[in-house]
């Protein structure tokens, strides 16, 4: 094809996945080669790759050539890699895989490019859990043909790749917040089992962070995320579902204005300076993460990428912590917001058929297995998720029963999504730094208002 001047086929992907000038990004753990600047592991190579169920369907459309964009570096480079190679050795359906940028401004900006020329240069997508919205009307409605696999997967997940009715994604692999915090200052401070509610939480952070500051004034009783961007986005969401005050937006409608959300963020506005230090406003997940490491912290939100890095050799916390849900208020349900990555087909692909055998493939259960046991992927599919090799691999997910997955409001903000999360994030900053919540609140209303408008 030839678009803006540019005729050969690999210099057109180039150019167009490296446009910036996209400011959507995910602001969550969604990806294991985000998880830190420490070098990333290679995936456990003893394990094949598993065959193609129906493979006998995917050899009808055998030749066929698919271009694939796909996770960057790493290991889920390298899972990506294998699992290809053996889905063309058992189809006989050859797939192109194009590395995608390990920034997510530049691949969104990419997609916007290549969809808004209908390039069929790229067949296959993946896609941050809060793309779908966006890109849906380009995206190829997979209800027809996946619609009862979708239905196997986390409601939670297949309701946020269902927009306008039509599923133009299927789960991949999730993300989700929890709850860290050290055992062994539990134990020593009398505590049988991690906080349920967050009246508990903050009497044991602060019981505890007074014990500990005897010994280090830099000791803190809570760390989480509190810099205005999507991770705030995240949080906030976690702290107004967990006290009854909904989810942002219902039918394309802000419901965020109301006393439920107004008690999250007085709450909130509370733990600084009281049991999370004054800079937590400013914190990423990996400034949160290296004061709980570095022993200084007696509980931290964050996502499953935390896990094998405080379990690892060197780790000042190696063995001396668990997970738990998040708290929640009484008669209220542990709120977790939901991360992770879909696949989709672009709708002006020329092999339709061949990139949903792909696609099954990706999604189908051995998949799911073999990334969770060979890269630490958290499957969608909660039967893999109980199956014992994997409960194995990732013993944290049998602690987390309880907890309710949270989609933020992107299908239903659709192309908008990026200015309602700009107007939360930056309206629940405003109130941790000193705003009253309700006019916070207010404020966030209104300009979610305009920008559906």
């Amino acid at each position: 094809m030839t678009h803006a001047g540019i005729s050969d086929r690999r210099t057109f992907l180039a150019a167009a996945l490296l446009i910036p000038g996209s400011s959507m990004l995910s602001g969550c753990r969604g990806e294991a080669s985000d998880a830190s600047g420490n070098p990333e592991p290679l995936p456990d190579v003893s394990l094949p790759p598993p065959a193609v169920d129906g493979a006998e369907e995917g050899r009808r459309h055998a030749g066929a050539r698919l271009t694939y964009y796909a996770e960057s570096v790493g290991v889920g480079a390298a899972i990506d890699r294998a699992l290809c190679a053996r889905f063309t050795a058992d189809t006989g359906i050859r797939v192109n895989v194009v590395p995608r940028p390990r920034d997510a401004t530049e691949t969104y900006a990419g997609y916007q490019r290549l969809f808004q020329a209908h390039s069929a240069d790229v067949d296959v997508v993946t896609l941050d859990v809060i793309w779908p919205g966006a890109f849906a009307s380009h995206l190829l409605d997979l209800a027809p043909a996946l619609g009862a696999v979708a239905a196997e997967h986390l409601e939670a997940i297949t309701h946020n790749n269902t927009v306008r009715g039509r599923l133009v994604a299927m789960p991949w692999f999730t993300d989700f917040g929890m709850l860290y915090y050290r055992t062994d200052l539990l134990e020593k401070y009398g505590y049988a089992a991690p906080p349920t509610t967050w009246d508990e939480l903050e009497q044991m952070a602060l019981r505890i962070q007074a014990g500990e500051r005897t010994s280090s004034r830099m000791f803190n009783g809570f760390v989480w995320q509190g810099k205005a961007y999507e991770g705030l986005t995240c949080n906030a969401l976690e702290w107004i579902v967990s006290h009854g005050g909904g989810h942002l937006l219902e039918n394309h409608a802000p419901t965020i204005n109301n006393p439920h959300a107004a008690r999250a963020l007085t709450r909130a506005r509370s733990w600084i300076r009281a049991i999370s230090p004054a800079g937590v406003t400013a914190y990423e997940e990996e400034d949160a993460r290296n004061v709980f490491q570095g022993g200084n912290a007696a509980f931290l939100r964050s996502w499953p990428y935390v896990y094998a890095a405080a379990s690892a050799e060197g780790s000042r916390i190696q063995g001396r912590f668990d997970v738990a849900p998040l708290p929640h208020e009484p008669g209220q349900q542990s709120a977790s917001t939901a991360g992770g990555w879909q696949i989709a087909i672009s709708k002006y692909t020329r092999n339709e058929e061949a990139s949903l055998s792909l696609l099954r493939y990706m999604v189908s259960p051995g998949v799911q297995r073999f990334r969770a046991l060979a890269g630490g992927y958290i499957p969608t599919l909660s039967a893999v998720q109980r199956a014992p090799e994997v409960a194995r691999k990732l013993p944290f997910l049998a602690r987390l029963t309880g907890m309710t997955l949270v989609a933020r409001p992107s299908s239903d903000a659709g192309p908008r999504y990026n200015e309602i999360s700009i107007a939360f994030y930056q309206g629940v900053s405003k109130a941790l730094h000193g705003t009253e919540p309700d006019e916070a609140l207010r404020q966030i209303e209104q300009r979610m208002r305009r920008a559906l408008r």
